[in-house]
């Protein structure tokens, strides 16, 4: 890295540098004996200058952005720049220079969103809209600032990848927006936008493998090691010969997203496939460099980690030995929250199934927390209890817990309209981060599939049989979607024209009421467990959740049954007002069964629940 003057204090000092005297390129390869830069469209190659450390350097006077170019190695392969910008002919081609100020922006005043405030809206950009573009989503911020009312849009990855269809985890060129999507300018237009709509953009980057196909990393450096395995590709080189500049490399990304790009925060996937024994781990040095440019740029920068570890050390403080990530997503409330609703107990499902473990997710966190775990066969996680709930981002959806079924089916197509709309207040009534899948928010039913366009034939079916591999302990039958067919793509586009429909209408509607009440409701809005009960109704699918904050409090009632349910429960004195009934017709329901307001001495109440029924009181005032 080096330094520059202004407030950004970082500049990319590696790749194709655009200067007012011409271009300077410059790349980390201490495995080949020389390098040559090849400019698309010139006679001869420039030899470049070999550095300390491995590092080739040239300048090419009176060339400018847009320049198309590839790094020769040892004079014989011509590869694309391990820090391209652009690939505006996919991972095989040539390289494209991009002059970052050439952009102009219209943020200058946007400072980001505080932790406690975010509300993810997750989308992939090649199916949330028709054209499948970053500025093809523009349209559409309105209707999810406005109407739906979530704080943040979180971008699954964008690194280029192979073809024109993929999730993202294949990426190989991890600072090149995806060409297919807009590249650079698009994705720019699109932070642009939601910064102008009041949005937060969190940016899903992969740090853990990169993509098999235009993967040439390994043709330059150690970038990988074979001291470990991921399920995806080589393990990234984070602790072994020559790992400084590796960590260099993951480190220079992430700055390059929040400072170059204006990204609100990072989504760092799967970290159970980034191993570090080094006496500093590398999401430490990452959370600690980017918090510090937050700093400098004046911006709330947010890091968020992807784990499978249930590990506490994840989000804990440097002091207590932590990596001080600033949250962690939360499988096990999804787990829990879907297997009582589904009944599924299939794979992973096998561990849950229990109101109390539903419980113990809103309260703790972690519901595997240090006991056994029968889908592991061993014991998993540890204590999540004394960190505060907005440490964890939790979901009903999301691109994984969809995309990773036989059919990618979502809970719209699996559970009652009821059962989605209780599913739905759980998350948005929690004290934790919640975040929706595209669609969720009026029960889209499109499914949502995994699809690539590879052009490497024994790639392709390599990735066909490792999907039926995958789902074989889950037991689903039928014929997988073969992840090449461009209509496994096209049936996963979201239908936006579905959220006319009546039922569709209601949900969606009651998902803003929900996000409202979450904002203007003392007891909702702040996020701690002070003043937090949880506990269930006796012998009954009942869960209760009462809030306080100051004079606030709030008192949630869930019914998890297929069938309405009675119960008794001591009930603070005061007045308590009905603020909200999933089962009221004004959310499509039939009518709720509770009382619109209460008058309690502090004895036992009696509630009445329709079934997969949520209530929502709120004390107006004590005796």
């Amino acid at each position: 890295m080096k330094k520059k003057r202004g407030k950004d204090h970082w500049v990319l000092d590696l790749g194709a540098t655009v200067t007012y005297q011409g271009i300077r390129f410059r790349v980390w390869a201490p495995k080949v004996r020389s390098v040559s830069l090849r400019v698309i469209g010139e006679p001869d190659d420039s030899p470049m200058n070999a550095e300390p450390n491995g590092y080739f350097t040239t300048f090419l006077v009176n060339r400018r952005a847009e320049t198309r170019y590839y790094y020769v190695l040892d004079g014989d392969r011509a590869r694309p720049d391990p820090v391209s910008r652009f690939q505006p002919e996919g991972v095989h081609g040539p390289s494209e220079v991009v002059d970052p100020n050439l952009f102009k922006w219209e943020d200058q005043h946007w400072k980001g969103i505080p932790l406690e405030e975010m509300i993810l809206y997750e989308i992939h950009a090649g199916t949330f809209t028709r054209e499948g573009t970053f500025e093809g989503s523009i349209s559409y911020l309105d209707y999810l600032k406005n109407e739906l009312g979530v704080t943040a849009i979180e971008l699954m990855p964008v690194a280029q990848f192979p073809g024109e269809r993929n999730w993202g985890y294949d990426g190989t060129y991890l600072y090149a927006p995806q060409n297919s999507y807009g590249g650079p300018h698009g994705l720019k237009s699109l932070v642009n936008a939601c910064h102008k709509n009041g949005l937060a953009v969190i940016l899903d980057v992969v740090y853990n493998h990169l993509g098999p196909e235009g993967n040439y990393l390994s043709d330059f450096g150690p970038y990988f090691t074979d001291r470990y395995k991921t399920p995806w590709g080589s393990a990234v080189n984070f602790d072994g010969p020559e790992s400084d500049e590796v960590r260099k490399f993951i480190i220079n990304n992430a700055l390059y997203w929040v400072t170059e790009y204006h990204i609100d925060g990072l989504r760092i996937d799967a970290i159970h496939g980034i191993f570090d024994f080094s006496a500093r781990h590398i999401l430490y040095d990452l959370r600690e460099t980017v918090h510090q440019q937050a700093k400098r740029l004046g911006r709330h920068i947010l890091v968020i980690a992807e784990s499978d570890l249930n590990d506490a050390r994840v989000i804990d403080l440097p002091k207590k030995g932590g990596y001080g990530l600033d949250a962690q997503w939360n499988d096990d409330f999804h787990h829990c929250l879907h297997t009582l609703l589904t009944k599924e107990k299939a794979g992973y499902y096998e561990d849950f199934g229990d109101l109390d473990q539903m419980g113990k997710a809103l309260r703790e966190g972690f519901v595997y927390s240090g006991q056994y775990s029968s889908y592991r066969k061993r014991r998993h996680g540890s204590c999540s209890k004394h960190l505060s709930p907005d440490k964890f981002v939790i979901f009903l959806q999301n691109h994984d817990q969809i995309g990773n079924r036989a059919k990618g089916d979502r809970l719209s197509t699996l559970v009652s309209f009821e059962a989605q709309k209780l599913a739905a207040a759980v998350v948005l009534l929690s004290p934790s981060l919640p975040l929706l899948f595209m669609g969720e928010e009026y029960g889209e039913e499109a499914p949502f599939q995994y699809f690539v366009s590879h052009s490497d034939p024994g790639l392709i079916e390599a990735v066909r049989r490792g999907r039926r591999e995958e789902f074989s302990a889950f037991g689903w039958e039928g014929e997988i979607p073969d992840p090449q067919d461009i209509a496994t793509f096209l049936r996963s586009k979201v239908g936006h024209d579905l959220r006319s429909g009546e039922k569709h209408r209601s949900l969606l509607e009651f998902y803003g009421m929900l996000i409202k009440l979450r904002k203007e409701v003392p007891s909702l809005s702040h996020l701690t467990k002070e003043g937090m009960e949880i506990d269930r109704g006796e012998g009954k699918r009942i869960l209760f959740m009462s809030r306080q904050y100051g004079d606030d409090e709030v008192l949630c009632l869930f019914n998890f049954d297929e069938t309405p349910a009675e119960i008794n429960r001591v009930v603070k004195e005061g007045t308590w007002q009905k603020i909200l009934d999933s089962s009221a017709e004004e959310w499509g329901g039939m009518g709720g069964l509770t009382k619109e307001s209460i008058e309690s001495s502090g004895s036992k109440v009696s509630f009445v629940l329709d079934a997969y029924n949520v209530v929502l009181y709120r004390r107006l005032s004590h005796f």
